[in-house]
Formats: structure tokens, C-alpha cells, sequence
């Protein structure tokens, strides 16, 4: 499903006319900021394209770092040293995969026309902070979303909540970090006495040092999905084509603890509902701009959807695409940033199950690799990550089926059988 957005594309939101060479003169070189397992895989699709890559995080040997060209360590929220491993690589593209970046920085690059960022500098700034995307989103877009309130102390954080006039946002409610990723940092609150807890909690999981949170009215939510939004160039990529919008089927997912342990496509939906995530999804998508795959959260109850959150990257729900799309979220984001066509198409059904580290340890290894592929129609990312923890996401297993049920059976089966051992 796609939709066309009367958007011309700017002087500095140019498809890359031509695809050079590796380590040559005729280049074209992609820098990745954020190395992880979902960069690791947008590494590969772009290095598929004769892509030169540079892969830049904050500790050495980053998934990414393991299949990139060249790799940096990089303190990426201090922006003199981003700004100088940019001049030093001088990439066509920077590419942010996570949140805690020097994003004043990016604006800074991106208006000197150093390098071109994806999709766009305002986009990177705005959805690295729940604050910023949640006034674009509710307050200027007019979306509906959960009523939210943000505090910067325990007190303020208590008053949004049990405001005693009425206006407060009440039990039960979410409690996030208004910089975090993956879930870290989230709680549930059901009563006043979860309040210190839930503060301390988010102190502890932002991804920069800060001390602001959000908290989130509780929706009674049917399910939640993520919609996987790929904004191309039309077919002839020239710079005077408008953005086209496709629509990948919905996600559907479980989150344990505020990240997700499981994900499956598609998620069976009214078809309004379908149609109103739709809107929603564009209406962000096109607020934020530039080329890219976006993971748009939306909560569904019957007909009705809310916004919650979109990330401007690949999303971890959708690493069951490897398994279930005829291009990966991977490869239409490689693609879409290349300024080449793209193809949502779903082939199977499918399902993903996460595979976590089970303990604090360097250089584990994994036992019962063979029996999870015994699982028909199974496939596994161990993603590589030089250091393990209880929670850390260490691998997924992905699975197709006839239907999303034993899709999700064979994938949960697989990742079961994936035993994490030290070494």
C-alpha cells in the first residue's frame, strides 16, 4: 500500500545519482551512527549496493563494527567529535541508529551541506526526545495520542499524576525516560507507592544524562503495532520527483517490561483501523520528512488508534521481515536513503522471538544452534555483541508459517532451544 506525498524533494534531500565503487575514488560512502544489531543489518543490505560503509558507536566491536569497511569509537552525544570523525570520513549520507546523538550538531552539518542526514537532521532532533515528538504529534498534528504530562523532579512527577483537581494523569499509568531506547527505564505505575521507584527506574535508563520524564495516561489497548512507513523517491529517482509513502502490513508485538520479546506481521486488523493507522503514519511521517523507513507505535482498540511513537530508523519489531518481506525493513531503508525503488511485498506470514544474553559476561558463546534450525521453515541473527547481559538482546529467531499463529510457535521454539553459555 503506498500513498504520494506532494512533497518536492530539497537541495539537500537528493537521491544519490550514482553508485561508486568501495575504497575507491568513485564511492559512495554511508556512515552509520549506531552500530547495533539493526545497523548491522542495514550495513549488509547497503554493502549489497557496492555501498562503502563506516560504522561509529560508543564501544569497540559493535555489531555493525564486525561487517562495516571501517569502524570509529565515538562519544556520539559530544559534538566536536562527531563533527570531527565526519570531516575526517566525509560521508554522503550519516545515517543516526539510535537515540543519544549530538543532534544540534547533525542541524549544523546538514545546513553547511558537509553531509546529508537520514532522513533529516530536525527528524533525528525532534524523535530522539519523547518530549519533542509528542508536542509534534499531539500539538501540532492534532493526533490523538494518551493524555501525558512531563516532570523534571519526584514532586513534579507526583503532582502530574494525582493532581488533586482533577487534572492529573491517575493510576495506572506509564512512567519513561524522555530519552531512552528498547524499553529502558519504563514502568508501570498502579499506585502512589510505585512512584519513587518508577522515578529512580528512569534515572537509571536514560541514554543521556538528564533528569525529565513522561508520564503517559493508561490506554486499554486491544493490541499495539508497529507500522513500518518507507518514504522513496518515485520510480525515476530524479531530484525532481515527489516522495512516495508505502505501507508495510502492520506488526504486531509483545513488550515485557517496555521491550519487545516477540513480533509478528500481519496483525489482523479492521480495515478502518488499518485506514486511520495509515493517516496517522503519514500525517508524522510527513511532518518529519526526508527518505527512510520509520517504526510508527500506534495502540488499537476496535476502530479507534492512537499514536505513541515512531522511530526514524529500523525498527527492532521489525526484524521479523527478514523472514517475512520479499525486501527486509533493511533493505527498504538502504534503498529508500539510495534514492532506489522499493517493494513492501509480504511473502509469508511470520514471526520473530528474541534470544537474550542470560548473564554479565564477555564473549559468550550459544549451544542448541542446530536444533533451533531443526525448526521448519526457521532462520537465526546471533547479532555478536561483545559483552552479555541477563536482559541484553543477544540473537532472534525468525519463523514463517502458514499463519502468524505457528509462525509464532516455530519462532518462540527456535529462540528456545539458542542456550547461552560462557565461555
Amino acid at each position: 500500500m503506498s500513498s504520494v506525498s506532494k512533497i518536492v524533494i530539497g537541495p539537500r534531500q537528493n537521491p544519490v545519482e550514482k553508485l561508486g565503487t568501495p575504497l575507491s575514488p568513485s564511492a559512495t560512502r554511508v556512515m552509520l551512527l549506531g552500530a547495533g544489531e539493526l545497523g548491522k543489518e542495514v550495513i549488509i543490505a547497503l554493502q549489497r549496493l557496492g555501498v562503502e560503509t563506516i560504522a561509529v558507536d560508543r564501544y569497540a566491536d559493535a555489531p555493525g563494527m564486525q561487517v562495516a569497511h571501517r569502524a570509529h569509537v565515538v562519544t556520539m552525544t559530544d559534538g566536536a567529535a562527531l563533527r570531527a570523525i565526519i570531516e575526517r570520513e566525509r560521508p554522503h549520507l550519516v545515517v543516526p541508529e539510535i537515540e543519544a546523538i549530538a543532534t544540534g550538531m547533525l542541524l549544523e552539518i546538514e545546513r553547511e551541506g558537509l553531509a546529508e542526514v537520514i532522513p533529516t537532521a530536525r527528524a533525528a532532533q525532534l524523535t530522539m526526545n519523547r518530549e519533542g515528538i509528542r508536542r509534534l504529534a499531539a500539538e501540532e498534528l492534532g493526533l490523538p495520542t494518551s493524555p501525558y504530562a512531563f516532570a523534571d523532579s519526584l514532586l513534579a512527577l507526583q503532582a502530574a499524576i494525582e493532581d488533586g483537581q482533577g487534572g492529573g494523569i491517575g493510576y495506572p499509568c506509564l512512567v519513561k525516560p524522555t530519552m531512552s531506547s528498547s524499553g529502558k527505564g519504563q514502568s508501570l505505575l498502579r499506585g502512589p507507592g510505585d512512584v519513587a521507584t518508577a522515578w529512580d527506574y528512569a534515572m537509571q535508563g536514560g541514554r543521556v544524562s538528564q533528569c525529565r520524564v513522561i508520564v503517559e495516561g493508561f490506554i486499554d489497548f486491544d493490541y499495539e503495532i508497529t507500522l513500518l512507513t518507507v518514504r522513496a523517491v518515485g520510480a525515476d529517482g530524479v531530484v525532481e520527483s515527489t516522495i512516495k509513502t508505502h505501507f508495510c502490513e502492520p506488526i504486531g508485538h509483545r513488550q515485557v517490561g517496555g521491550d519487545y520479546v516477540e513480533s509478528w506481521q500481519p496483525q489482523i486488523m479492521r480495515a478502518a483501523a488499518l485506514s486511520r493507522s495509515q493517516e496517522i503514519a503519514l500525517a508524522v511521517t510527513d511532518s518529519l520528512g526526508g527518505r527512510g523507513i520509520f517504526g510508527v507505535e500506534l495502540f488499537v482498540k476496535g476502530d479507534q488508534v492512537w499514536f505513541s511513537e515512531v522511530s526514524p530508523r529500523p525498527h527492532d519489531t521489525g526484524l521479523v521481515t527478514l523472514a517475512t518481506q520479499r525486501f527486509s525493513e533493511f533493505e527498504l531503508h538502504a534503498r529508500a536513503i539510495l534514492g532506489l525503488p522499493v517493494d513492501v511485498a509480504l511473502r509469508l506470514p511470520g514471526a520473530s522471538a528474541v534470544i537474550y544474553g542470560g548473564m554479565d559476561a564477555r564473549g559468550i558463546a550459544f549451544e542448541g544452534v542446530a536444533e533451533a534450525l531443526n525448526v521448519p521453515q526457521t532462520d537465526l541473527r546471533l547479532f555478536g555483541k561483545p559483552e552479555s547481559f541477563g536482559k541484553r538482546r543477544m540473537g532472534v529467531a525468525v519463523a514463517t508459517g502458514a499463519n502468524t499463529d505457528e509462525a509464532r510457535a516455530r519462532a518462540t521454539l527456535a529462540a528456545s532451544k539458542v542456550k547461552p553459555v560462557s565461555a
